[in-house]
């Protein structure tokens, strides 16, 4: 069990003269850089980072906190610069970097690496002691990091995030390479390097965890103005939607219609003291849906511009559930053969997508190029697109 950093915990960088110092340290160092965040997603609206962890062959770790220092971390910009950071699940990460205008020019994902390499528990924990022998204790991984100051203990387990990360990478570039798959990993990690953001969400209110229990117009109406009055009250504040009022009560109201603040707070969470506060918001928001002509009404289903649901498919078009089946056969049997994970050879949605509507003219070729427009990497193309175009060329009598 590793329990303390072998040089100590560092002390916390909240000053520029601190920052300037760390800079000058990782400048000074060699190799690859380790890399980490600690968000407060469960409290926080932001998902911005409230520690950034650095730790370098000869500088030792760095406990950078961004907030302290206004988001201004601009030393570290050419500190870092032209080095391989080390990241575990480096898409969890680099959005709330990319705030603070840090951006790799090279990367190393350990937790992609570990995939790639077919293990089956591929969490920072458990690619540690497999690698390297050592166990991590993870134990504030869903804390408040937006607490100040933070506890002493906080800062123990942000330290040891990135006490291992280098050897870690090491010992995962050289399994990679002895299964050789060490191609494929640089490709993939350069697409998470310089993945796009993703666009944001039509109707994101659709996601409100229980709605597939409300039925009516009006009732989804009700949902989606709640889901709105929260979302604006929380974003304002910086507090986790959750915090303020629950997904299962913003179901529960909709469903329930209250006309008065009485009705609304004899419900269960809305007659907490908070939530009484705001009662007269969330009948603002009811009325508001009531007052909706059928024009305005949400629609009962969700609008979705690619194929229904894939247990349709053998009624709505017999064709493409045969097509689905032959490629999901084939991709299984292709990843089985590299031990990956089916869902790292190709996208399963991008597998649906295009066994619902497959190109014009299906031949390799064809498909090889739908594929790379879609965004799929040069391995993932070489490995899949034969025995791919093969599945679309598949008949519902062959699939029988």
């Amino acid at each position: 069990m590793l329990t303390e950093p072998v040089d100590g915990v560092p002390p916390v960088v909240d000053t520029p003269a601190a920052l300037n110092a760390a800079a000058e340290a990782l400048a000074a160092g060699t190799g690859p850089v380790a890399v980490d965040t600690e968000r407060a997603s469960g409290y926080r609206y932001s998902q911005r980072a409230y520690l950034v962890q650095l730790r370098r062959e000869g500088s030792g770790t760095a406990l950078v906190d961004p907030i302290a220092l206004k988001g201004e971390l601009d030393p570290l910009v050419p500190a870092l610069a032209d080095t391989e950071w080390v990241l575990h699940a480096a898409s969890q990460d680099l959005p709330c970097l990319a705030e603070l205008d840090l951006h790799p020019s090279q990367l190393f994902d350990t937790e992609l690496a570990g995939r790639l390499a077919g293990f089956d528990r591929v969490s920072l924990g458990a690619l540690v002691e497999r690698m390297l022998g050592y166990q991590l204790e993870k134990g504030h991984s869903a804390a408040d990091w937006s607490k100040r100051p933070l506890p002493e203990d906080w800062l123990v387990y942000a330290a040891l995030d990135v006490e291992l990360l280098v050897a870690l990478r090491d010992e995962m570039h050289a399994e990679l390479e002895r299964q050789n798959k060490l191609d494929w990993a640089f490709e993939e990690f350069e697409a998470v390097r310089t993945a796009e953001p993703p666009p944001p969400r039509a109707e994101p209110w659709r996601r409100t965890s229980g709605i597939h229990k409300v039925r009516s117009p009006q009732q989804l109406a009700a949902v989606r103005s709640l889901w709105q009055a929260r979302d604006e009250f929380a974003r304002e504040r910086d507090i986790a939607p959750g915090r303020v009022l629950p997904d299962s009560s913003i179901v529960l109201a909709a469903q329930s219609n209250p006309k008065s603040e009485g009705d609304l707070v004899a419900m269960p969470v809305f007659g907490g003291r908070q939530q009484r506060r705001r009662a007269s918001m969330w009948l603002q928001a009811l009325r508001a849906a009531r007052r909706l002509t059928k024009e305005e009404l949400p629609s009962a289903s969700t609008p979705n511009d690619g194929p229904p649901p894939t247990n349709r498919w053998s009624d709505r078009d017999p064709a493409a559930a045969a097509r689905l089946t032959a490629a999901r056969a084939a991709l299984n049997a292709i990843a089985e053969e590299h031990s990956l994970p089916v869902e790292n050879l190709l996208l399963p949605d991008l597998v649906r997508r295009t066994c619902w509507t497959p190109p014009e003219e299906i031949s390799t070729a064809s498909v090889a190029e739908l594929l790379r427009t879609k965004g799929a990497r040069e391995w993932q193309i070489t490995l899949t697109a034969e025995a791919f175009c093969q599945a679309l060329l598949a008949t519902p009598a062959e699939e029988s």
